[in-house]
């Protein structure tokens, strides 16, 4: 019985010395990860994990513009590929918009066209959007504005002529650590601490900004700051008042927070939203920046962002994925568990997805193999439908 006693006196006291020197070192941030993930039943982030944060209302607005019903709507039949890719990866939404409307969708495991998932970085694509929107509001003058213009930590004795349009094309040079398993990386502090202002003001430029692509969150934490202090508002405020009223948002949707004493929106991750209004941020891009007639955004703007910067990385716009699949100019918005929004302009075509997994890419590839399956099912599906031309 003493040993036993011994034994677990000395548990307890390991456990304890962890913790101290976790909060010793700034690491503290790691038992939030260990209390949201782990102890949910998880061994990673999960789409439903927006309750365990502090969240910012994304505020929608009373005339709802409800996404019509094709009048093929759900007739086609998923390809047996489609299926086993879509149950093998945990597929929640599955919706494809053809000609502005819903041709068809699928929901699994109890979701439904109201049930919000997080987006995780396709949030990059809608604050690229908010950069856009500042700009045509007179907040910020270029996608060549210095960022020390705002964040005088970035000024240009210091950082090189860093601008925003370095943030938002993923080309700042700037030393941030990408790892979303290393749990003393920047990412996972990001995701799980307290203080992201903090961790973003740290950073240091260490190569030639705007020069070379290099894919890294908190280059889009920067430019949440400085659309931030442009706008002189919070980003989920902004973001309602800019897109999410005018473009009919059926659903209010929810920002992280990464405290509730900071206020800060994860700008590079996390809005909860359903696939519905998902979709609309595709469809406001796919028409140049028009909204139903209406102009949101600069035409010129849609069309610098949704093409690559750099001739090496054709792959990466300013906050969208880029693919010539099939001879199709794509873009579109990605998250890191295969959420996506894909949009083929040429056809008028959409396809969202939602959901618990993706493939995990291999070395090299830019884009993950569920990336093509969904089109190339989509398309098949399609084929059936007397009015599609491929």
């Amino acid at each position: 019985m003493k040993l036993l006693l011994k034994i677990i006196g000395g548990f307890l006291a390991t456990i304890l010395l962890v913790v101290i020197l976790l909060f010793t070192f700034d690491y503290d941030y790691i038992l939030k990860g260990i209390q949201v993930v782990y102890f949910q039943g998880h061994n990673t982030a999960y789409i439903d994990d927006y309750p365990e944060f502090e969240n910012r209302v994304i505020k929608s607005g009373k005339n709802v513009v409800e996404w019509p019903l094709s009048k093929d709507y759900n007739i086609a039949t998923p390809t047996k590929r489609l299926q086993k890719t879509n149950k093998d990866l945990g597929t929640v939404a599955f919706v494809i918009f053809k000609n502005d409307s819903i041709w068809y969708e699928n929901y699994a495991e109890n979701y439904g066209p109201d049930s919000k998932t997080n987006s995780f970085s396709m949030a990059k694509s809608i604050t690229v959007g908010l950069l856009g929107k500042a700009i045509g509001d007179g907040y910020i003058k270029s996608l060549d504005q210095p960022v020390g213009d705002f964040l005088t930590e970035f000024t240009k004795s210091k950082h090189g002529n860093l601008t925003v349009g370095d943030l938002a094309s993923m080309s700042s040079g700037l030393n941030w650590d990408e790892d979303y398993y290393n749990p003393f990386s920047q990412t996972a502090k990001a995701y799980f601490g307290n203080d992201i202002r903090k961790e973003a003001l740290n950073l240091k430029v260490i190569e030639e900004p705007g020069r070379s692509f290099k894919y890294l969150s908190g280059n889009t934490i920067l430019l949440g700051m400085v659309i931030e202090k442009a706008i002189g508002k919070d980003l989920a405020t902004y973001l309602s008042e800019s897109f999410w009223k005018p473009l009919g948002m059926a659903d209010d949707a929810l920002w992280q927070l990464d405290s509730e004493e900071s206020g800060m929106e994860k700008a590079y991750c996390c809005i909860a939203s359903n696939a519905r209004d998902f979709a609309r941020f595709g469809k406001l891009f796919k028409d140049n920046g028009k909204w139903n007639g209406e102009p949101l955004l600069d035409p010129k703007f849609v069309e610098i962002v949704t093409k690559a910067r750099f001739e090496e990385s054709p792959q990466y716009g300013y906050g969208f994925w880029l693919s010539d699949f099939n001879g199709k100019e794509i873009f579109c918005m990605r998250g890191i568990l295969g959420q996506y929004v894909i949009v083929i302009p040429e056809d008028d075509l959409i396809i969202v997805r939602l959901g618990h997994k993706m493939i995990p890419r291999e070395e090299g590839e830019k884009h993950a193999k569920d990336f093509f399956i969904y089109i190339d099912e989509t398309y098949k599906m399609l084929a059936h439908d007397s009015k599609f031309k491929s």
